[in-house]
């Protein structure tokens, strides 16, 4: 491969090149029995302290069945989201009942009426209709937005508000138990749930405080307001209070309908400059893949990308089933095509955002492991509880994914630290597997060893990590074409890796948004073919027994790739995505544990992968 001096490009970094970094994993978006959710969804037991125990390798008891069960390779983080809307509250219900002191007797008997009909779901397994029943009808997010009139039934419980309270500061406490600087972190955190019309606005708030700290505030909850514009104003005035810094993360893009990456704000209005810089300042990261589903792309988006159509989930949170829409503003490439238009306009860019990868497990088992998969919700840890409700409804636990994990590449293993991380988007995102990725846009790459376990400081001194932005001089006069350096290594106790690519996305002379797949380095020697398509790896997955052999594939792979269609006026994004090798689907698992052929309509093999944060450049 040829190397080029990039001696006319600025890069920016946000922190100090020399600094040391280290490869953090953990999940940002676990949900316990505290979840109204995932309470009513039989998780009635295990709570935050039983999520950092799994977390941190220990043998906990399954909220479902009660057996013993334990992380394979635990984690370095672990951020606890319980869903700020009734925080503790069906619980409590549940367990104690409610107080009628100071009810009238209206009051009274709809309280009554509630707690009856929730102990009889739950009790009798059936919390899922329950929950069912509290969804939203299919409407315009817009119009169903600007509604407040939330449950009335629920806000004549008197100790709804004390219960909440009295919940969060069980939450940040045990999150302060747990928090060992240096060896575990236990960050703070909640979801913020808003569900307009169907249309999934869900973002998870994280903190870098103590239980002190976020003791001086009560979270942000739909109850408050529906608009993300209301939720960073109450960021912006609550971490002055708290003492203490904050990130909103958007997820399941999927599902939005549209609205997640609009053209406009969900109040109808066009994206200017300061609504651009205020949703960057706090939701610099975006989840890309967790359970329901991925977010990177769609092959109706991304027709020409073979590897568009991975675990999509296609089912609205919504009472009533609609036919599923990919939108461009439900998926994160065509957001970053999206962020690139709009700040040809508006003259910043609002989709400028790095990603993460989440389970958003509702039974405080942060599981993303094909083989070590504990459901979405408790009962979905069963293998015949899976093969029926696949029988009976459009959603059971084979349309879940077993995913996903973020990667933080952070100076120590700290709450504050792994948050700078997050703001300054030096993250990755993965299906599960723990891959190892590195990707530099860098100046000089003559000193680089690519065989290296790390390359981060070497290429730390002369470039700009995934996150970061380059910026043109005289490229077009220089005849100078950015270079970008990218690794991958296997999961240590996982499968070969595939191949390496890199996704480019740029808007045009005519203003249009494009996008490009490359395949830039693949394993076992295949050569592309007339069409400059990579053949396939060799699929070495058993359907009889759900196992595979690590006979091919690749344990690393390394290159420096030179973007043969770089053109200097184009302002473009790069990011890599790593493929593995073929292994078995979770749905797969079960078969073989049912002694069943397959697991009818759901795949038997995945090819997990890993996500790089973006860099952009910038003419």
């Amino acid at each position: 491969m040829r190397t080029l001096l990039l001696t006319l490009v600025y890069f920016s970094m946000s922190v100090s090149a020399a600094e040391e970094k280290q490869l953090l994993w953990g999940d940002t978006h676990l949900h316990t029995t505290y979840s109204s959710d995932a309470y009513t969804n039989g998780n009635l037991t295990a709570d935050p302290n039983t999520a950092y125990r799994y977390a941190r390798g220990l043998p906990v008891l399954h909220p479902y069945h009660q057996a013993k069960v334990k992380i394979e390779t635990p984690l370095d983080f672990l951020v606890v989201t319980d869903h700020a809307e009734l925080l503790g509250v069906i619980r409590t219900i549940h367990r104690d009942g409610v107080d009628y002191t100071g009810l009238g007797l209206i009051d009274s008997l709809k309280a009554w009426v509630s707690e009856m009909v929730l102990r009889y779901a739950i009790d009798s397994g059936d919390g899922r209709s329950l929950f069912s029943a509290s969804l939203p009808e299919a409407k315009d997010a817009r119009e169903a937005a600007g509604d407040a009139s939330f449950s009335d039934t629920v806000s004549v419980i008197p100790e709804m508000m004390s219960t909440q309270r009295d919940t969060w500061q069980d939450i940040t406490n045990m999150a302060d138990q747990h928090n060992e600087p240096g060896v575990f972190s236990a960050l703070i955190g909640w979801e913020w749930s808003p569900l307009p019309g169907g249309s999934n606005l869900h973002r998870v708030v994280i903190t870098d405080g103590d239980a002190e700290s976020a003791q001086r505030y009560q979270p942000f909850s739909l109850y408050d307001s529906q608009y993300p514009e209301d939720l960073w104003a109450w960021l912006e005035q609550t971490a002055p209070l708290a003492g203490a810094d904050f990130i909103a993360i958007p997820h399941n893009s999927n599902i939005s309908k549209g609205f997640m990456f609009d053209e406009t704000s969900l109040r109808g209005k066009a994206i200017d400059k300061d609504y651009a810089e205020l949703r960057m300042k706090w939701e610099p990261i975006v989840e890309i893949t967790q359970f329901k589903g991925d977010s990177e792309t769609h092959p109706s988006l991304s027709p020409d990308d073979e590897f568009a159509d991975f675990e999509a989930y296609e089912n609205y949170i919504q009472r009533d089933w609609r036919p599923y829409e990919a939108k461009p503003g439900d998926y994160v490439r065509s957001a970053l095509k999206r962020g690139l238009t709009i700040e040809q306009r508006a003259g910043s860019n609002p989709y400028q955002f790095g990603v993460v990868g989440s389970t958003d497990a509702h039974t405080s088992l942060p599981t993303a492991n094909e083989r070590n998969f504990q459901g979405k919700h408790s009962p979905n840890s069963i293998p015949a509880n899976n093969l029926n409700s696949a029988k009976k409804s459009r959603v059971s636990g084979w349309n879940y994914s077993a995913s996903g994990l973020t990667a933080v590449w952070a100076t120590e293993n700290t709450r504050s630290s792994i948050l700078a991380a997050m703001k300054r988007k030096e993250v990755y995102a993965t299906t599960g597997p723990r891959i190892r990725l590195q990707f530099f846009a860098i100046k000089d790459v003559k000193e680089l060893d690519l065989t290296t376990v790390s390359i981060y400081q070497q290429a730390a001194k002369q470039g700009v990590p995934m996150g970061g932005e380059i910026r043109g001089g005289d490229f077009a006069a220089q005849k100078i074409t950015p270079s970008f350096v990218v690794q991958a290594m296997k999961d240590p106790v996982d499968a070969n890796l595939d191949r390496i690519q890199i996704v480019k996305g740029w808007v045009d002379e005519t203003g249009a948004a494009q996008e490009k797949v490359y395949d830039v380095v693949w394993s076992d020697e295949r050569q592309l073919d007339d069409d400059g398509r990579l053949p396939a790896v060799k699929n070495t997955v058993d359907t009889k027994t759900a196992m595979y052999e690590n006979s091919v594939g690749a344990a690393q792979l390394a290159a420096v790739w030179y973007d043969p269609d770089f053109n200097p006026a184009h302002p473009a994004f790069y990011y890599a995505r790593v493929l593995q090798i073929p292994t078995p689907r979770h749905s797969l698992y079960d078969a073989v544990a049912l002694e069943r052929e397959k697991a009818d309509g759901f795949p038997d093999t995945i090819q997990e992968r890993a996500y790089s944060s973006a860099i952009w450049y910038k003419p």
